[in-house]
């Protein structure tokens, strides 16, 4: 059935080829139908079951490591380490089951925009049947409030307007008519004669055919695209896996050379097990689950006051390293409201902040035979319209006719007090066939004066006179063409004004008497202009090496004048593409040409998933924005999905991991920014703790080498990793972003996450964090009144604390920064100092971490050594400041 262009057919045609008449199918044929199509209802894959679901949390391989790292921490007696992980991979599970099932609620949203019940003829008498019993070849009944059961071919319309923002975004009212049509592949905004499954019959009524039913619809074919997209990992997730296989194999290195090392020296054996277990434990980095959930989460909550909704968490750092912004226009780059921009009148083309009206209304003495037509053309604009004034004084209604009752409004000529001396007294209505409206009203000496709106073409043609500041003139209607044809070529959308006077109100009330010779006053041109922060924002994402593209469903060179406007085409080779020519084209060659285009102008919704799958293919990743549900199916493809909090259907937001509250691109942006910092924040975390495992290793790995005892003792290890870990760790996520943070170019989605110098860092840091401790131990082990063990456990510790406030940013001194900048981390920085120097002090603790206290000498030189890792990190950072200065290193690039 569905190979069949339906609306190509007339209605004879249609009903021959579905085998159906004016009394609908028999009951008979009917059930053989059911029985051959099935029933008229969307079917969902067989869904995982919640427990399944549940455990998938513990595939991930880091999350393997943590379960192996608590066990074993277990059985070497370090119970409390062993429950913290647990907790710590119960609660990450727990919060990755909550959002996948959450996911899954798509479908079950995309099944709500289904009727429950449909009015058909069978055996030439109406019935109510449940929905799901139709079958194609079904005579289906449908007035205003009917949710449209099936997909069905028109064959009876009386002013039927089907509401179709559900499938297409068109925010407006669709007429429909039962005329074939001659184009082949039309949209489905298009398709005039055509009704689909979902959308809402909001005014007149009508009669068709069923085409399709169920899988078969257009909703049918968005649950199926939407049930095939898979949601693959993020960056993050991908790195970290990568991270945890790496990990384990250097842990486990390691362990064995510190074992074997200490055995072949002479240590107890027992003791060297249990020191290299201990410093497996302490190498997991357990507190990493909680960090990142924390990050996100707190990253999430911050992202609401900026009017965006995060559904899903890892969206937030997979934010981070988007490349394609591709974005609606309507609402999102612009303000979703028709403003009259240029307005022709008296020979002249006015822009519409510069208009001069004097007076309240127009003049009713003499204004045919001279004034200011400007004048004539606000009442115009006032009292032949349906719009109306909210609470504000903005005009509510059809968007093109508050955009007319806004100008009006804004030059003195108020509606109601209009009304009150020219009420409306009839009006022949709009209609899409004549694209015209006309409304009457008194005027002076006891006349009416009808004005007409409508097509500037339709207009014109229809206009035997100018009115022009001395009166009516000649028409020169090429001059005007041609004035009008420079308005539409500003991407603009044209609508000509005209009156005639009458020495009473007609009796013939029809287009053929009352739209004909016309006195023409002018034209106006409006479109919905660019959000005014739009254009930073697209400068914003360019800065960040972000390619943003438009794609609307709105005609070409509208597109290409706004694209202009607020930036995304600025130079020739940025190429506008139009839906027919999307549909044209193989996937291949599309792929070829991707990179260059930044507007996609025709766009059917269901087109945006060849946009996401095309760029993916290249690398890219790809924010998309959607509201309908045609779009949902893109929507889940893309890296990012972000659906509109104000205009979106349920269904969009369903398979969205984000949603805007305000519908603006200027958000997306901003959560960008907020994705950047979260990730560079984990990053630190993940370099300041692997550093300070590393420092463990090498200051146990080091001292047998030199002749010396192992320097640490198992709680040693374990108290350093628990302390340095766990606070200052967890304060990192509330680092501020780096300034430089939306100057530089995206991440590659494929680095890894020791690239940047990263891995380099953890080696030579954690390397002289071990050379400390081992001078500090090689140094004070003869004294026979130091406590040299003491010293170096500290010195341990506290290096940790001052590489932690040295890392907080890639370039900035911390002294520039201000220790206040993180007031989080600062507290937890003094929290390990006092808790640190309460091992030492504080008797009872003595025995228990193996410690004696220090005298003030041996603190003071503790505490000076405990500074070289601070140090030399700010030095590192001296030099790449002097370096990238000296280079005139850039972060950002331009696209």
């Amino acid at each position: 059935m569905r190979a069949i262009d339906w609306h190509q057919l007339d209605p004879k045609e249609t009903a021959e080829k579905l085998q159906s008449s004016s009394d609908g199918l028999t009951s008979e044929e009917a059930r053989q139908r059911q029985e051959r199509y099935g029933p008229n209802v969307l079917i969902e894959k067989k869904p995982k079951s919640p427990w399944v679901m549940f455990l998938d949390q513990f595939k991930d391989f880091m999350i393997l490591v943590l379960i192996a790292a608590a066990v074993v921490a277990g059985l070497v007696g370090e119970a409390v380490d062993s429950i913290a992980i647990l907790v710590i991979v119960l609660l990450n599970a727990v919060l990755g089951f909550v959002q996948e099932y959450r996911a899954e609620k798509a479908m079950a949203a995309l099944k709500k925009l289904a009727a429950p019940s449909a009015t058909v003829i069978r055996d030439g008498r109406p019935e109510s049947i449940p929905a799901g019993q139709l079958v194609p070849g079904d005579l289906v009944i449908l007035e205003a409030g009917n949710v449209v059961p099936a997909d069905i071919r028109l064959t009876e319309a009386a002013l039927i307007r089907i509401d179709e923002a559900t499938l297409t975004g068109e925010s407006v009212p669709v007429e429909k008519h039962v005329a074939a049509l001659e184009e082949a592949v039309p949209s489905i905004g298009d398709r005039k004669n055509m009704l689909y499954k979902g959308t809402l019959v909001t005014y007149g009524r009508g009669r068709g055919l069923v085409t399709a039913t169920g899988m078969g619809t257009e909703l049918g074919r968005i649950a199926t695209l939407l049930q095939d997209q898979d949601e693959g990992k993020t960056p993050l997730q991908k790195r970290l896996t990568a991270f945890g296989r790496k990990l384990v194999y250097a842990v486990l290195a390691i362990c064995v050379i510190i074992f074997v090392a200490g055995f072949l020296r002479g240590e107890p054996p027992l003791l060297m097990l249990l020191t290299a277990v201990s410093l497996a434990v302490a190498a997991i980095p357990e507190a990493l689950p909680a960090v990142i959930t924390i990050s996100l989460a707190l990253g999430a909550k911050k992202l609401v006051k900026q009017h965006a909704l995060i559904r899903k968490l890892p969206a937030v750092e997979t934010l981070g390293s988007v490349t394609y912004i591709c974005s609606d226009k309507t609402g999102t780059l612009t303000l979703n409201r028709m403003t009259v921009e240029k307005v022709y009148a008296d020979g002249q083309v006015h822009p519409s902040a510069d208009l001069s009206t004097s007076g309240l209304e127009a003049r009713e003495d003499d204004w045919l035979s001279g004034g200011n037509p400007l004048e004539m053309l606000m009442s115009a604009l006032a009292l032949c319209s349906d719009a109306r004034e909210d609470a504000s004084g903005r005009g509510i209604g059809d968007p093109t006719e508050t955009a007319l009752f806004d100008l009006a409004r804004v030059n003195g000529y108020l509606r109601e007090r209009l009304d009150e001396k020219h009420p409306r007294l009839a009006e022949i209505p709009f209609d899409s066939s004549r694209k015209l409206m006309t409304t009457f009203h008194p005027w002076e000496n006891g006349q009416i004066i009808s004005f007409t709106k409508g097509a500037a073409e339709e207009i014109l043609e229809r206009s035997e006179t100018v009115l022009t500041a001395v009166g009516q003139e000649g028409i020169d209607r090429s001059k005007i063409m041609q004035a009008a044809d420079q308005i539409a070529r500003d991407g603009l959308r044209t609508l000509g004004f005209g009156l005639r006077v009458w020495e009473s109100l007609p009796e013939q009330l029809t287009s053929e008497y009352a739209e004909t010779g016309l006195i023409l006053i002018g034209i106006v041109g409006m479109m919905d202009p660019p959000r005014p922060e739009a254009a930073e924002s697209v400068a914003m994402c360019r800065a960040a090496g972000i390619r943003p593209v438009m794609i609307t469903g709105d005609h070409p060179l509208t597109a290409e004048v706004i694209a202009e406007r607020v930036g995304i085409i600025r130079e020739e080779s940025n190429v506008v593409m139009t839906g027919r020519e999307l549909e044209q084209i193989s996937q291949e060659e599309f792929e070829n040409r991707v990179e260059r285009i930044r507007v996609y102008a025709r766009v059917a919704p269901e087109q945006k998933l060849k946009i996401v799958k095309a760029l993916q293919d290249k690398g890219q990743f790809v924010a998309m924005t959607g509201d309908g549900v045609n779009d949902a199916p893109a929507l889940r493809r893309a890296d990012i999905g972000v659906a509109m909090g104000i205009t979106g259907t349920d269904v969009s937001k369903e398979a969205a991991d984000m949603i805007l509250l305000d519908d603006n691109f200027a958000t997306i942006v901003r959560t960008v920014r907020e994705g950047r910092r979260i990730f560079d924040n984990i990053r630190k975390f993940i370099k300041y703790t692997m550093t300070s495992n590393s420092g463990e290793i090498w200051t146990i790995f080091l001292a047998p080498f030199l002749g010396l005892p192992i320097p640490l003792l198992p709680i040693h290890i374990l108290w350093i990793n628990l302390v340095t870990d766990g606070f200052p760790g967890l304060a990192l996520t509330a680092e501020p972003g780096e300034k430089n943070i939306m100057s530089r170019p995206p991440r590659d989605p494929k680095e890894s996450i020791f690239a940047k110098g990263l891995g380099g860092h953890i080696i030579w840091v954690g390397l002289l964090m071990g050379a400390v401790c081992v001078i500090t131990q090689a140094w004070f082990i003869d004294g026979a009144r130091t406590h040299w063990q003491t010293m170096v456990f500290t010195v341990l510790c506290l290096s940790q604390m001052g590489h932690v406030l040295a890392i907080r940013s890639e370039r900035e001194s911390f002294f520039t920064q201000g220790a206040l900048s993180n007031k989080p981390l600062l507290g937890a920085v003094l929290l390990t100092l006092a808790l640190q120097l309460a091992t030492i002090y504080v008797p009872f603790l003595n025995p228990i971490f193996k410690t004696q206290p220090l005298t003030a000498g041996e603190l003071g030189i503790t505490l000076l050594l405990s500074t070289v890792v601070f140090l030399a990190v700010e030095l590192e950072k001296a030099f790449k400041r002097a370096r990238d200065g000296s280079s005139g290193h850039a972060d950002g690039r331009e696209t």
